[in-house]
């Protein structure tokens, strides 16, 4: 059966999810897109050839994915027109959510009982088919279903299914990670012009080597302590700088980080849940 999907929302992640799905190879005859602004909807569909609407109805009436680009605030209403639709199949259209915050329950609360919903926590790098995308399947996933979802999302990086009680931690790990990848970019530009360099040789030496490193983690197969210590030469130029960095309480620092966005991210989730049971 071919896979017909809708991306509700235009925006930057529902335009790299397009983008990534052409390119492994769905045809565009099979994709429709849901934007409201009508000159970013002549962008969508003149770049990539696509039916671009603004009636949720209209997109997901032939749909057996349809994915949720948009921001939390405005999920409820796309969900109402969903529940909505006039569509006997709509207990089989899997509905993923790219919205952050927002719990499993409240999706299969709105949308027809037995509707399989899967959410995902995707992070920035997909804009550059780079993502950690982790995925939650809702009670009326099946294990087909579920596969199909990380195939479509593979399209734009890499994917973990994990049970949605750690989608708070997952949060705090690689759905914020890339900003503080970005800081630390940032303190080391801003260090190496104090050492004298210029911000232009600064910015080329930080980002190639945040680069060359983070190729390392992926394709060498070695631990983090077996990099770092392949780097350190025992009293050298590395040993006193992480020696610094370790009084200066960086590990403290981002356990710190991330146990606040985590406990961030579930009252965002409690406080979506509350407004979501009340009449």
């Amino acid at each position: 059966m071919t896979e017909r999907i809708a991306i509700v929302g235009g925006g930057k992640i529902g335009e790299a999810l397009l983008a990534g799905l052409i390119a492994a190879g769905k045809q565009a005859k099979n994709l429709v897109v849901v934007e409201r602004v009508p000159e970013r909807a002549t962008e969508i569909a003149d770049e990539y050839g696509v039916l671009v609407t603004d009636d949720v109805t209209t997109a997901v009436s032939s749909a057996q994915f349809v994915f949720l680009a948009v921001k939390p605030d405005d999920v409820e209403g796309v969900l109402r027109k969903l529940a909505a639709a006039d569509d006997d199949a709509e207990s089989e259209r899997v509905t993923v959510t790219l919205a952050a915050g927002i719990p499993l329950a409240r999706y299969e609360k709105m949308l027809q009982a037995g509707s399989p919903v899967v959410r995902v926590m995707p992070n920035t790098p997909m804009l550059v088919n780079e993502a950690m995308s982790a995925v939650a399947a809702g009670r009326h996933v099946d294990d087909e279903q579920l596969r199909a979802v990380v195939a479509l999302l593979e399209s734009v990086g890499r994917v973990a299914v994990v049970p949605e009680k750690q989608m708070d931690a997952v949060t705090a790990i690689s759905g914020s990670g890339p900003a503080y990848v970005f800081l630390m970019a940032e303190a080391m530009i801003d260090s190496a012009v104090s050492l004298g360099l210029t911000r232009a040789q600064a910015t080329t030496l930080v980002v190639q080597t945040i680069r060359g490193a983070g190729v390392l983690l992926s394709d060498s197969g070695l631990s983090p302590v077996d990099l770092r210590a392949a780097v350190t030469s025992p009293g050298g130029t590395t040993a006193a700088a992480v020696r610094t960095l370790e009084t200066q309480g960086l590990r403290g620092a981002f356990y710190e980080a991330t146990e606040a966005a985590a406990d961030a991210s579930a009252r965002a989730g409690r406080r979506a849940d509350v407004e979501g049971s009340q009449p």
